[in-house]
């Protein structure tokens, strides 16, 4: 069946454009997701994240950002480093190491859009990677490649949950892969109980207006709130606490993507580098970098909050 030689060739591609996993799902409306998406919108999780309650519709349904759209191909791609920080200094979430991931991935799904049209035809396709209003997370368990995990991370059983998620929507009608069935949390509580500012709640909720990511990175305000001084674990720029202590990401291996090299300040500077950094020498060194989104400012902002009494 075409469909069976389509789908053979799109997880070709994928695998040579440098995705580690692909999983492909039937595009319908997410109504489940759709109701869990607006009770957490409904107590203020977002914080001030409002972008996140636009575009409901978009959100939940496929057709609405692909008119037509039969399938959902979601692609999965390995970040972790295979060299750390230094001990003693401020922490930078593993993501932003390397390269800024949206322009990287972005690159990538636009061949695979174009290897697609030239070797089998028309297709009207859209990719996104996580700036878009799409579920990623929903669209990766729908598609094969994992679970939900408690820390809100979708986890690959062989892999862990360093990964960045990518979705290619596309009004070609593919063979679709089984929903991934489980949970293999189990009874595990260590994200919850290793968060710093408690924000993972038991029920597989994230509050986003309490996580360490969203204060670092999200929040725009000139001040952190007091109340979470002390909290914060030496993380100057996003999270990975909870990643850390899951027991999945033992199988973390270090990514073989060039562009996630570290950037070799953010393994080797110190406390006294990052007071020190003018905005010049921060434009220049992170200027291909994720950090670049909070800005010298609340690069500035944060280091003062993690740093003085």
């Amino acid at each position: 069946m075409l469909e069976n030689n389509h789908t053979y060739l799109i997880k070709k591609w994928t695998k040579e454009l440098g995705f580690d996993h692909c999983g492909i799902a039937k595009a319908v409306r997410l109504d489940d997701d759709a109701r869990r998406l607006e009770a957490w919108l409904n107590q203020g999780m977002n914080g001030d994240m409002g972008y996140m309650a636009n575009h409901f519709d978009l959100r939940v349904d496929p057709s609405r950002l692909v008119p037509g759209a039969k399938s959902v191909i979601t692609l999965l791609m390995n970040y972790f480093p295979a060299a750390e920080q230094r001990p003693d200094a401020p922490r930078v979430a593993r993501y932003a190491y390397g390269e800024d991931y949206h322009e990287v991935i972005r690159a990538k799904l636009k061949q695979l859009l174009a290897l697609i049209r030239t070797n089998i035809g028309e297709v009207e396709g859209r990719g996104f990677v996580d700036s878009a209003p799409v579920l990623e997370r929903s669209w990766a368990v729908r598609s094969g490649l994992g679970w939900i995990g408690r820390n809100g991370n979708m986890i690959h059983k062989q892999a862990g949950s360093f990964f960045f998620i990518a979705t290619l929507i596309v009004d070609l009608e593919l063979e679709y892969d089984a929903p991934f069935a489980g949970d293999f949390c189990g009874t595990c509580r260590k994200c919850i109980d290793a968060c710093p500012t408690e924000a993972i709640l038991p029920n597989k909720v994230v509050d986003g207006s309490k996580c360490i990511s969203y204060f670092t990175i999200e929040l725009k305000d000139q001040l952190l709130p007091d109340n979470m001084k002390g909290k914060f674990d030496n993380w100057m720029f996003g999270c990975d606490t909870c990643q850390e202590v899951c027991p999945w990401n033992r199988f973390s291996k270090a990514t073989e993507e060039l562009s996630f090299t570290p950037v070799p300040a953010i393994l080797n500077f110190s406390t006294a580098d990052w007071e020190e950094l003018t905005e010049e020498a921060f434009r220049e060194i992170f200027r291909r970098s994720p950090i670049k989104r909070t800005k010298y400012t609340g690069i500035r902002r944060n280091l003062r909050f993690i740093t003085q009494p």
